[in-house]
């Protein structure tokens, strides 16, 4: 039994996600709160293991509650609102479900919660199988990190390639690759983060010493001098 606690301020809305987990025996709720200050006192008190939050409550907001809870506490942001990408990838959340809650995405959440490890690495770094929520023309998708090819420094906005296609996250470079595994992803200059498996070849760059790495599909990423040695490693000493 997975013990829950769901955090929003709209009563009906607490009803009807308690009426669609009331489908999955494995969880149990054992309390709700209107608020992020009752949510505080129920988490202190109660061994609470899953939260569904809401993120726009009056004072203190979601996101500002998920960033106090403790780094193993599982919490999913349950909201209206589309439009919170950045602060789901930063935060970290199991999940990120758009009100109203369709019940087979909701089964889907629930699937991931089973199989996501139980301890986080030390770093810190966010699991390959993190999702993130993306916006593709007038569709929201929820895209996990596997299936993110290359991130690209647009100002102080990011552009998210994936094999959705192209979509934009609103952070710098810097600030996702401290949240990326450098096993799966790679700083191949100060503009661009590519994906280790994403990368089909090497070629020479324009520029002396450089070198562009072919992605699959088919995008040209100039790799800097200074990150060449570690590409060769990455490689075993190409």
């Amino acid at each position: 039994m997975i013990k829950t606690l769901i955090v929003d301020d709209e009563r009906l809305a607490r009803a009807e996600l308690k009426r669609l987990l009331s489908a999955h025996p494995h969880i149990e709720i054992l309390a709700e709160a209107a608020s992020a200050d009752e949510a505080k006192q129920l988490l202190a008190d109660l061994p609470i293991e899953l939260v569904f939050l809401d993120i726009q409550m009056p004072g203190t907001n979601g996101l500002e509650l998920a960033a106090s809870l403790h780094p193993h506490l599982q919490f999913v942001f349950c909201t209206a609102f589309d439009s919170y990408a950045l602060d789901a990838f930063e935060l970290n959340a199991l999940d990120y479900l758009v009100k109203p809650v369709d019940p087979e995405r909701l089964q889907k959440t629930l699937h991931r919660l089973a199989e996501k490890p139980a301890q986080t690495n030390p770093a810190n770094y966010l699991p390959d199988s993190h999702g993130v929520l993306l916006k593709f023309g007038e569709t929201n998708r929820i895209v996990r990190l596997n299936e993110i090819n290359r991130f690209e420094s647009i100002g102080n906005h990011s552009a998210v390639y994936t094999v959705y296609g192209k979509s934009f996250l609103h952070s710098s470079l810097t600030k996702i690759e401290q949240r990326l595994d450098p096993q799966f992803f790679f700083r191949a200059s100060r503009a661009d983060i590519v994906r280790v498996s994403a990368i089909r070849e090497l070629e020479p760059g324009l520029a002396t010493g450089t070198m562009l790495a072919i992605l699959q599909d088919g995008q040209e990423v100039e790799v800097s001098r200074r990150q060449m040695q570690v590409l060769r490693n990455l490689f075993g000493g190409i």
